[in-house]
C-alpha cells in the first residue's frame, strides 16, 4: 500500500502546485510579447487616476494610430508641457485632438486646465495592469459609471 499512498500525495502535491506555475508561465508569455511587440511599460505616479490606477501599478501599453483613441479609453501620451508620459482617459474627441481627463479631478492636471491635447501620430492603449501582482490583469476601457465627468 506504500505506492499508492505515494502516488495519491503526489498527485495532490501537483494540484496544489499547478496554479503558481500557470501564473509563472502566464507572466512569462506576457514578458515575451512585450519584447516581441513593440510596447510601452508605465509606472503610475499620483493619485490623478483612482480608483482605476493607483500609484505604483505598471502598466502594458500597446501603439495605436491616433484615430482609434476614443471617449473612455485609458492612452499613454506626451505631456503638452514636455518631458513626460501622462495615463489620462479620453474624454471626448475632435479629429486629433483630444481632451484627457484624470478619473480623480481633484488630483489631476488634465484638460480641464491644459486644453485640449493634440496627439501625436502615435498614441499608446493602455491593456493590461502588470503589477503589483495582487492587481494585475486587463483594465476597463470605458468611463466609470456615476457622473465622474459631469
Amino acid at each position: 500500500m506504500p505506492s499508492l499512498y505515494r502516488e495519491q500525495h503526489m498527485a495532490r502535491v501537483e494540484r496544489e502546485h499547478f496554479p503558481g506555475a500557470a501564473v509563472a508561465i502566464g507572466l512569462s508569455l506576457l514578458l515575451a510579447l512585450m519584447r516581441a511587440v513593440r510596447s510601452a511599460r508605465v509606472a503610475v505616479v499620483g493619485d490623478s487616476m483612482r480608483p482605476a490606477l493607483h500609484p505604483g501599478d505598471r502598466l502594458l501599453a500597446l501603439p495605436v494610430p491616433r484615430t482609434q483613441g476614443r471617449p473612455g479609453a485609458l492612452v499613454v501620451t506626451a505631456d503638452p508641457r514636455g518631458g513626460r508620459r501622462l495615463v489620462k482617459r479620453v474624454h471626448a474627441r475632435c479629429g486629433r485632438w483630444a481632451e484627457l481627463r484624470g478619473d480623480n479631478p481633484a488630483a489631476s492636471t488634465d484638460s480641464r486646465e491644459l486644453g485640449a491635447v493634440a496627439l501625436p501620430p502615435l498614441v499608446w492603449r493602455v491593456r493590461w495592469r502588470y503589477a503589483p501582482p495582487t492587481r494585475a490583469g486587463a483594465l476597463a476601457q470605458r468611463v466609470p459609471t456615476g457622473g465622474q465627468y459631469s
